[in-house]
Order: C-alpha cells, then sequence, then structure tokens
C-alpha cells in the first residue's frame, strides 16, 4: 500500500509539473491571456429540467477560486439518486437552469483562494460540490473538501462522501446504533444501501434486514442478514423472523414504505427518511407519480408516537451542509470515516465507471436500478464505442 501510495504521489507531481510546464508555454510571450480569451472546460450542462435528453457535454468557462476556496481539477464524479430528481425539477426549490448537476467529486488541487490553510497544489482531494461537480474543474469552500488516503483512488474517493456519511449520521447520529440492534435498509444494493451494511458490521451483533432487486442477491447476500426481495411483502417476513420488529428502518423509498416502516419499530425504534425514489417513475417528472406516492404516505399521529414510543426522522446531508451551515459536524464524522477506511474496515463499492459524454446512459442505470454500489463519471474516460 505504501508501495502505491508513493507511486500515486510521484504520479500527481509529473502531472502537475506539466500542466505547469503547459500553461507557461501557452501564456509565454504575452505574458498573460489575450483580452476576451478564456479558458474553458468540458462539463455536463442541464438545459431545462425534463428527460435524458436534456443532458449534454458543453464547454463552460473555467471557475476560479474565490477567498476561502479551493479549485479542483476533477478525476471522478460521484453519481447518485437525487442527481435523477434534480434533472427531473423533482426537488424543492430547484436552481434555475443551465445548471452543471454533481454534488461530490474527487480530483487534484490546482489553486488555492486567499486565506485557504491546510490544504497545498498537488494534493488528492474529494469534496463536497452545491452542483457543478460534474466538470473537469470545480471551485468550493475549502470547509467541503478531504485529502484523500494514499491507497484510496480517485474513483473509490468520489464514492465516499454522500454514501458514508449519510449512512454514519443516520445510523449513530441520529438513530444512535448500539450493540444487538436490528436496522431495515431499502436498496441495499445501492451506495448508501451498502455503505449502511458495511457500517453496521463494524458494531457487535447488529441485525441488518434488507430489501433490493432480486437479481442483485447473490451479489450482495454476504453483506447482509437477511435480504428479500423489494417487491415482496417484506413485512411479514421480517416479522416472521423477529416478531418485535426492528430497531431502526431506513427508508429511501417513501410512500407507502413509510407506514410499513412505521409498523415494523419496537418501542423506541427509529425510522428515518432519506429520499423518495418511488415518486421517480419516468424519465420526466409525473404529477400522478408524485401524488400517488404522497397519498400512499401514513399520516402520522404525533399521540399514536407517544404512546407506541416511537420515534419518526429526516436526514438530508445536502441540506445540512449548504443550507444549515453544518460542515464542522459533517467534517468530525469524515475523520472518524477515514480512520474506519484506514482500518480496513470499510470500502466504497464502485458500481461502473461511466465518460462524461455516458452520462444519460449510467442515469439510466440508476433509474433502472440496475447498479451494485455507486456509479462513477471518470472525466479522462473516453466513451465506449457502440458495437453495431
Amino acid at each position: 500500500m505504501a508501495k502505491e501510495g508513493a507511486q500515486r504521489a510521484e504520479e500527481t507531481e509529473q502531472m502537475i509539473e506539466k500542466e505547469g510546464g503547459k500553461e507557461a508555454a501557452e501564456g509565454s510571450g504575452a505574458g498573460s491571456l489575450r483580452a476576451g480569451d478564456t479558458k474553458e472546460m468540458r462539463a455536463v450542462v442541464l438545459s431545462a429540467f425534463g428527460g435524458l435528453n436534456k443532458l449534454r457535454v458543453s464547454k463552460k468557462a473555467m471557475p476560479e477560486p474565490q477567498e476561502g476556496e479551493l479549485k479542483i481539477r476533477v478525476k471522478a464524479c460521484g453519481l447518485n439518486f437525487i442527481d435523477l430528481m434534480v434533472r427531473q425539477g423533482n426537488i424543492d426549490n430547484p436552481p434555475k437552469t443551465p445548471l452543471v448537476p454533481g454534488f461530490e467529486c474527487s480530483g487534484i488541487v490546482e489553486a488555492l483562494g486567499d486565506s485557504v490553510k491546510g490544504f497545498e497544489i498537488g494534493d488528492r482531494v474529494m469534496a463536497f460540490v452545491n452542483y457543478n461537480a460534474w466538470a473537469e474543474v470545480v471551485c468550493t469552500p475549502v470547509e467541503f473538501v478531504y485529502k484523500i488516503p494514499d491507497d484510496m483512488s480517485f474513483s473509490e474517493a468520489a464514492a465516499f462522501p454522500m454514501n458514508f456519511v449519510t449512512a454514519y449520521m443516520m445510523l449513530f447520529e441520529v438513530a444512535n446504533l448500539r450493540e444487538g440492534m436490528s436496522v431495515l435498509v431499502h436498496s441495499a444494493g445501492g451506495g448508501v444501501g451498502q455503505a449502511v451494511a458495511q457500517l453496521c458490521s463494524t458494531i457487535p451483533n447488529v441485525t441488518v434486514f434488507g430489501t433490493a432487486s432480486s437479481f442483485k442477491h447473490e451479489a450482495i447476500k454476504d453483506s447482509v442478514t437477511h435480504l428479500f426481495d423489494r417487491n415482496a411483502d417484506y413485512v411479514q417476513e421480517v416479522k416472521r423472523i423477529s416478531t418485535d420488529g426492528v430497531d431502526i428502518v431506513l427508508d429511501c423509498l417513501c410512500g407507502e414504505n413509510t407506514g410499513k416502516g412505521l409498523s415494523l419499530l419496537k418501542p423506541l425504534g427509529t425510522y428515518i427518511l432519506y429520499g423518495s425514489s418511488n415518486m421517480v417513475t419516468g424519465e420526466t417528472k409525473s404529477f400522478f407519480s408524485f401524488a400517488k406516492s404522497w397519498w400512499q404516505v401514513e399520516k402520522v399521529n404525533p399521540i399514536k408516537l407517544y404512546e407506541e414510543n416511537k420515534v419518526i426522522a429526516g436526514f438530508s446531508l445536502l441540506n445540512l451542509l449548504f443550507k444549515q451551515n453544518r460542515s464542522g459536524l459533517v467534517k468530525g464524522v469524515m475523520d472518524k470515516l477515514l480512520n474506519l477506511y484506514n482500518s480496513k474496515k470499510i470500502k466504497p463499492v464502485v458500481d461502473s465507471l461511466w465518460a462524461l459524454e455516458e452520462v444519460k446512459e449510467a442515469m439510466q442505470r440508476i433509474h433502472d436500478r440496475g447498479n451494485i454500489g455507486k456509479l462513477i463519471l471518470d472525466v479522462e474516460k473516453a466513451p465506449t464505442p457502440l458495437v453495431s
């Protein structure tokens, strides 16, 4: 591992020297860019909310770091289910289009804004970004950036922040997971689902119930204790094994699963909603799907919660970071997660790598629930040629 880390560090230094020499050559003679010249980069642009045809790779002006920001030469970007909802405009207060999607990436520090401390040009980093991650270059405040362990690849680093921070904070910050507890997690084969399973394995005698598409079962059967088909009557299956139910329910589906999850909670159990993928049924936003999911949600009576000693909660990592200013709390969680990674107790699961130009196909794979682990946009990957 140390040898690999040293090799990566050497490759990083060579790349920085190469880029620096290239820029110096381009700038020689005139001393700087001519008036009207702008450095450009490739980026995935969402022209309007809607279907896959609203996405394209375009040239955009390259950003420069403002005070307190880092400029990152992106190597890999994470693709999450929330990105599908953003594309459809199926979120609260969506930003104006055109926009560059994406909330996490990994890469190499290329420049530092004023007052940035703790990082140097050439550092390998992963970062949260408030949109704009799916590009060759991003700028983001220093409080959202973390150094990558030497033996972690760029693709693994792009798969790490969203999934593992979400899983950790739900399990330990919200639900207070302890020895001997039981957890039900939906979409157990996805990025968050696999992170939840790994983190549960770090606590003794935790029972994990998971739901997933049947074709994923063989690949993920060892990561959970009990695995059920996502279309089966999992409530009865869980109660058959554990008559009292479970201590924690992690729900990324919403709709009718909300009531089912609450019905499975033991006294003092915690139900956490962290997504609503059931609202995404087609390529574009559907009012019918939204209304159906909304009306399927069991109306929660606080008196009933009081009588049954149950807790209902919600969790949004992006809101926590970008709207509620809890980056310090998230940094503490990242420190714990990186310690677990360095101790070989957790490891991000990468499903597949896609070129920026293949973002439509990658999104379709998530929509079809075909992935096991995280899909990654590899900025340097060439599109796979079509086979006739």
